[in-house]
């Protein structure tokens, strides 16, 4: 039993160094930029779009700070203003597909698909997400009433930037640590117990109607519960650990990229006044059509490849 705490101590070990080397330099350096000319630069230039979502122009401020920073940031933002029920419901929306960018989008290009794609599919499903609400949701007129929640200090010149900067970077890592090794420990006693195959038996018919393997399941509940970024460091070991395919491992970025911690990315909108579980209900049906609609058109493809090269071999000879 001490080997196999070991064993997962060192693996949880090099996934937070792994993760770390991105989170810490993007944290520290988007913490930075968010009191430069940058911001308030990208905000004019997003506030003439926010009206094709519904929202007033001061909408371009928290969505900016929480696709850059997090849904905590982009949180803090909307309560220094004043939003409709309505307009907080769709920035809520479009945070929960679309927040913390850089960071989440980095990581999980390493298993393989391309940043620019993440970011992009990412930011298609707030827009859309956003379009269709304003266009069918005629309520939420009225004033949202904000619950007690505590903003942040402004820091005043470039040290204590500097200084918030890198507790925030150094805190993530923290986070990221206190995460990520005891869930590695865990997966450790998960495999060797031989608690994965269980698991994977119970999830067979979910991952199954997504077009993936019994043994991706560990994946998608960990992107499910605790995020994008260490749902993604999840992928890089399974890959290594469980024999997860190439294409299992896109399928699962690609729910993951609509649908990831669905408890706490809910959880935090309920101080800002809104019905919360709409938001749950639209990711995960969001999700999972969006996966299964993707892998019958891999599979498709696949087949045709299949039947082409079979008709030219057959010509061949």
């Amino acid at each position: 039993m001490i080997d196999i705490l070991q064993r997962g101590f060192k693996q949880g070990a090099k996934l937070t160094w792994t993760l770390g080397k991105v989170i810490f330099p993007v944290t520290l350096i988007v913490t930075i930029l968010q009191y430069t000319f940058l911001l308030p630069w990208l905000i004019d230039v997003l506030t003439p779009f926010m009206n094709l979502f519904g929202l007033s122009g001061e909408a371009a401020v928290p969505l900016v700070i929480g696709n850059l920073l997090n849904l905590y940031a982009g949180i803090a933002a909307i309560v220094s203003f004043d939003f409709t029920v309505k307009e907080v419901f769709i920035m809520a929306i479009m945070l929960s597909f679309s927040h913390n960018l850089i960071i989440e989008s980095s990581i999980a290009s390493r298993v393989g698909i391309r940043w620019w794609i993440v970011v992009g599919v990412r930011v298609a499903l707030a827009v859309v997400a956003a379009v269709v609400i304003n266009l069918f949701w005629k309520g939420g007129s009225e004033l949202a009433q904000y619950g007690l929640i505590s903003k942040t200090a402004t820091p005043e010149n470039w040290m204590e930037i500097a200084g918030q900067g890198l507790q925030t970077a150094f805190m993530g890592i923290v986070q990221l640590a206190l995460i990520v090794i005891p869930l590695m420990i865990f997966m450790q006693y998960f495999r060797e117990l031989g608690w994965m195959q269980k698991l994977s038996d119970w999830f067979a018919p979910f991952t199954n109607f997504l077009g993936m393997q019994r043994n991706a399941s560990m994946t998608l509940v960990a992107g499910l519960t605790i995020g994008l970024a260490y749902g993604a460091g999840m992928m890089i070991q399974a890959v290594e650990k469980d024999g997860v395919s190439k294409r299992d491992m896109l399928l699962s970025l690609i729910f993951l990229v609509s649908c990831h911690a669905v408890v706490e990315d809910t959880l935090v909108f309920i101080p800002l006044g809104i019905p919360v579980w709409p938001l749950l209900v639209i990711r995960l049906i969001t999700a999972i059509l969006l996966t299964a609609i993707i892998s019958h058109i891999w599979n498709q493809a696949s087949k045709q490849r299949k039947e082409q090269l079979h008709e030219h071999s057959y010509d061949s000879i």
